[in-house]
Formats: C-alpha cells, sequence, structure tokens
C-alpha cells in the first residue's frame, strides 16, 4: 500500500504562505480531493479551504484537469494510472490553536488547514515531509508525528498511520523553548514560543510533571505499570505565548495552547510570584483540561465520531459529557497534585458556579441541547448568548460535581464510574446508554432519573445541598456592580463599553442595550445631586451615596440617551467553605 505523501515548504513568510506538494502513487481515473471544514475538538464549521489557492495538478509532466465540485472539494481527471502531483498554496495567519500561521518570527498548522484528503484512501499510510525554512538556521521543528528521517533540528519525514492520525499531528515551527520531562515512564516535551527572558520553563516543566502523573495515576493506576497502560508513547505540548489569548486544543498525543505572555510563570529573580499566580493557574488547569482529553474524548469519545466527517458538522449531545467532566477534572486533578490547596480550589468551584447561575440560559436550554447546538451556538456566541444557552463546559462540570457527590455518599465515586467507561467502551466510542449502564452495574440500581432531570432539563441542579452533605458551606458573598445590574461590560480609562444585558436584569429594565456606551450618571431628583462621568461601574455607590435612583446617560447610535435605572437590593454570589466537619473520606479532592 503505497503511502500518500505530503512536503510542506514555508515558501513565503512575510506573505504568509504555505506551499504544499501532495504527491498520489496510484490515483483514481478520476480522483476526489477535499480539505476539511472543521477541524476536531473546535466544534464550528471553519471552511479552511477559504485559505487554499493556486492549484494545479500534474501527471508525468502533462497539465491535469481540475473540476470543482463544492466548496472545498475538487475532481481530477487523470489521463494515465501515474503518480498524481498537486501543488499549492495555504495562506496562513490565523494565530490561534485551531489553524495556520506563518510569519518571520514562527510558523505553526494543524494538518486540517493543509492536508487536502485523498477520497478512497484515508486509510493509507500518510507521510509528511518538512522542508528547512530558507535563512532561519535556528528554526526548529516540533510535532507529535513519527519521524522517519529527519535532522537534529526536526526537519525531514513523518509517517502518519492515516489520514486521521496525520491531521491529529499539528506542527510548530520556530526559535522556541524546549523542555522534557517522564512522567509515568512515558517522554513528554514542552516547547514555549514567544516568552519572556524571565520565563521560569523549569518551574513549567515541574508543574506540569505533577499534572501528568495525577492523570496517569487517575486512569490507570499507580506503579510502574501504569505507563504501560496508557494510550499514549510520548507526548507533546506546544505553548504559543502572546500579548493576549488563551485556549486550548487536544490531540492524541499532543495539544497546542496559547496564552498571556504574562500567565507564564517567572524566575524568582524577576519579581513576586504572586503577581501572577491566579492566572498560572488557570494556565494549569488548561493544561490538566487538555491533557485529561488524551483519554476523554480523544480515545473515548461519543459515538458521532466513530469516524470523523470533515465536510459538515458531526452532531453530538454528549459534549456535556466529554468537555464537562474534562472540565471537572481538570482542578480537581490541580488540587490531587498538591499544585492548589482546597482553599484555591473551592475559589475555582465557587467560579464555575456562579458563571452557570449568572447565566439566564440555563433556565431555557438543556446541556444536552447545548451539546448539540454547539456547531451554531456555543461557537458563534453574540451579546444575547448568555440570555440563551448554557456552557455544556460549566453545567456539564456541574453535573459531573452532582453525580460525583451523590455517588460517594453511597460509597462510590465518579473516578471509579470514568475508568469503568473506559473499560466497558475499550476506549473508543461510547453512548449516552454506556454511561447508564455502568452506573447500574456498579451501583445496583437505575440513574436514569438523574440523568434525566439534570441533563436532559432545565431544572436546577442540587449542587448546594450536596456540598453541604459533604461539610462545604455555601455562603453568599457581594456581588461586582455589573453583576447587581445585569450587564457585562468592557472598562477603559475611556469609556464603559456595555457587551451583554442578562434577562430580567436592572440594566434590562431601564433599556440599556449591548452597544451602549455608558458616559455619565445624573443623580437624584433633577439631577440636584450632580451630573458625574462614570469610568468603572464599582465607582457608582461612591457617586450615589444613598440615592437607589439615577439616570444614565449612554450614547447609542450617536445620540445620547437618559435611561431611569434603579440599583436592585443586595444581590450574592456564591462563595464556598470548608467546615470543620467536613467528610474528608468522601471528599473528591481528598
Amino acid at each position: 500500500m503505497n503511502p500518500v505523501v505530503y512536503t510542506v515548504e514555508a515558501a513565503d513568510l512575510h506573505a504568509h504562505l504555505f506551499v504544499v506538494r501532495l504527491c498520489i502513487a496510484e490515483p483514481q481515473a478520476v480522483q476526489t480531493v477535499s480539505l476539511p471544514v472543521w477541524i476536531p475538538g473546535s466544534y464550528m464549521v471553519r471552511e479552511f479551504s477559504k485559505h487554499l489557492q493556486n492549484l494545479n495538478a500534474h501527471q508525468g509532466g502533462r497539465s491535469v484537469a481540475i473540476t470543482q465540485r463544492d466548496k472545498c472539494s475538487w475532481d481530477l481527471a487523470c489521463q494515465s494510472s501515474e503518480p498524481l502531483e498537486l501543488i499549492y498554496q495555504v495562506y496562513a495567519f490565523d494565530n490561534s490553536v485551531r489553524a495556520a500561521w506563518l510569519d518571520s518570527q514562527r510558523g505553526f498548522f494543524n494538518g486540517t488547514s493543509l492536508f487536502l484528503r485523498v477520497h478512497g484512501q484515508e486509510q493509507n499510510p500518510h507521510h509528511m515531509a518538512m522542508l528547512p525554512v530558507k535563512n532561519h538556521a535556528l528554526w526548529q521543528v516540533a510535532t507529535g508525528l513519527a519521524p522517519r528521517k529527519t535532522d537534529k533540528r526536526g526537519f525531514g519525514l513523518y509517517a502518519a498511520a492515516n489520514y486521521d492520525e496525520l491531521v491529529d499531528c499539528p506542527v510548530e515551527l520556530g526559535e522556541f523553548w524546549s523542555g522534557s520531562f517522564q512522567a509515568g515512564g512515558i517522554p513528554h516535551r514542552f516547547v514555549v514560543a514567544g516568552a519572556l527572558p524571565s520565563f521560569d520553563g523549569k518551574r513549567l516543566l515541574a508543574d506540569t510533571q505533577k499534572i501528568c502523573e495525577a492523570a496517569i495515576a487517575f486512569w490507570h493506576g499507580q506503579g510502574a505499570q501504569a505507563g504501560k497502560a496508557a494510550p499514549h508513547t510520548n507526548y507533546l505540548f506546544m505553548l504559543n505565548a502572546v500579548h493576549d489569548g488563551y485556549g486550548g486544543l487536544e490531540h492524541c498525543n499532543s495539544t497546542a495552547l496559547i496564552c498571556k505572555r504574562a500567565d507564564l510563570p517567572r524566575q524568582s529573580s524577576q519579581g513576586s510570584q504572586a503577581q501572577n499566580q491566579d492566572a498560572y493557574t488557570t494556565l494549569l488547569g488548561l493544561i490538566s483540561h487538555e491533557y485529561f482529553h488524551t483519554w476523554n474524548v480523544k480515545r473515548l469519545r461519543p459515538d458521532a465520531f466513530a469516524r470523523y466527517d470533515y465536510s459538515q458538522e458531526n452532531y453530538t449531545t454528549l459534549l456535556w459529557f466529554f468537555e464537562g467532566f474534562t472540565s471537572y477534572y481538570d482542578d480537581l486533578l490541580l488540587r490531587r497534585a498538591g499544585l492548589i490547596d482546597d482553599a484555591t480550589y473551592l475559589k475555582l468551584l465557587s467560579k464555575t458556579i456562579n458563571q452557570v447561575e449568572q447565566t439566564p440560559g440555563r433556565l431555557l436550554q438543556s446541556v444536552a441541547q447545548s451539546s448539540f447546538d454547539a456547531w451554531v451556538k456555543y461557537y458563534r456566541q453574540d451579546e444575547n448568548t448568555p440570555n440563551a444557552t448554557v456552557s455544556y463546559y460549566t453545567k456539564g462540570a456541574l453535573v459531573a460535581l452532582c453525580l460525583d457527590l451523590t455517588l460517594r455518599q453511597a460509597g462510590h465515586s465518579l473516578d471509579a464510574l470514568m475508568r469503568g467507561l473506559w473499560q466497558r467502551c475499550k476506549a473508543g466510542p461510547m453512548r449516552e446508554q454506556d454511561l447508564l449502564d455502568e452506573l447500574q452495574a456498579q451501583t445496583g440500581r437505575t440513574w436514569h432519573k438523574e440523568i434525566k432531570a439534570w441533563v436532559h432539563s432545565t431544572k436546577a441542579l442540587p449542587v448546594r445541598a450536596l456540598l453541604q452533605s459533604q461539610g462545604i458551606e455555601t455562603k453568599a458573598d457581594s456581588a461586582s456592580m455589573a453583576q447587581k445590574l445585569g450587564l457585562r461590560v468592557v472598562e477603559s480609562a475611556a469609556s464603559i463599553q456595555i457587551k451583554v444585558v442578562l434577562n430580567g436584569s436592572a440594566a434590562q429594565t431601564a433599556g440599556l442595550a449591548a452597544g451602549d456606551e455608558w458616559l455619565a450618571v445624573e443623580v437624584g431628583a433633577k439631577g440636584q445631586g450632580g451630573h458625574w462621568r462614570l469610568h468603572k461601574l464599582d465607582d457608582l455607590p461612591v457617586l450615589l451615596g444613598p440615592e437607589r435612583k439615577l439616570l444614565a446617560w449612554v450614547s447609542r447610535d450617536k445620540r445620547i440617551l437618559r435611561l431611569p435605572l434603579s440599583l436592585p437590593s443586595a444581590t450574592a454570589v456564591w462563595q464556598l467553605a470548608a467546615t470543620a466537619d467536613r467528610k474528608t473520606g468522601q471528599w473528591p479532592g481528598a
């Protein structure tokens, strides 16, 4: 079986162009090729073919006619059985984890952005040859693909078993920082592009190692055999440090991450680490989340993803499990790895609870519906998204919490359930029925009622009662002014820009709308309390004093509006704290 071979050249760094040469040794008489419209793990049609240009094909030195079938696929009329070569360019200027990027400082790409799929040969071996970048002798290559013949900088030939594996291994190019460690006997590599000189690579490696060891132990237990049972034999973290950005995308033996440079750990000689500790903890949570996906979604996956269809949406109602349960465990594994304490973990859990509670859409959309609608709602957010939807990440994490605490009351755990599902589904496609069957097998009772109420309805989750049963006290904490008014805003020295107005809020009652610029307030009857320029919402109590009513001066479409606003009574947010009688033996963080 001849391999499908791609040769990639970073041809023009300033024009941001990759050139790809695709060689098909045994083409069909009419050979169809196509470029994916989405990338697994990011559930939105992104139309990667919009960046493909100048497509040409040849056979034995003769041009081959190309007919475009639709937005992302082409037919090639082969004139013989000779090898078919395609040459095309890909514009790469998307500095995210989902697509492709190329400039004079760095290159990066996912295979779904560069590699045309050869229909009928998806299961053939696939090779990629990465050519050295001209005039950049210090550039290196990092990828999860298996090297076949590469130089010391990583340029050369790589192999994949099939098309799915090829496009599941992104490639990083440039002068990046690199470090490595062992976890469970498995070699792990971490590369970071764009870090400042103060970056503390040793700390990042040490903390990531603890996360990986905790995850391997979670799925396979402690000891020498744990790493041998893991589904990967090596792993690569690729982190792009930028001025402003955050996110990650999971792959079978690697992950692509992006974060702010300021979020990275800094060497102690560069100042106090405390100044970015919360942001660094968030980064560690992201690392934990994407690594946990190595098991949960990349192997154990929705049955709808048993075979990816790259040409259209792949619908599932199970993202609440695969993303939500992963979100539950990302911070929990930080606690178990000793990277955060109980107080920090409860603070992070409080944040998740408050995010769900402050989303009016939770009353309209179930978390199963949210999973199915990800393609058109979660990944296409606008000013009404919080009013119409609920996140399968955050509410899914609370479903996991409720299930875990309920199981622990009966002497079981979500940990055991996850490992049972791994074995039941043979680390492969999973249905919701598999979850129900494994729950019944482990506990001896049916769980249809709980799953129906927590997943398929908009009923409130029993979070408070379950936490209290574990000795976790739920206290009311004072809300910010934005939370009290029901607003999500962007504040700057020049203005307050309203981005979201929540349903049923005081702001909505007053007539404030997304897109408004809040300029000033008029205090008291007839303005006897003065007219004041407003720069921060939390300045309102100082400006109002005992007054509860005001006129908000806003700019909308260049018109100045005066809107009557009444401040609501005290609004509280959740704050969690452990009590003296906390049941440590049953608590998931133990």
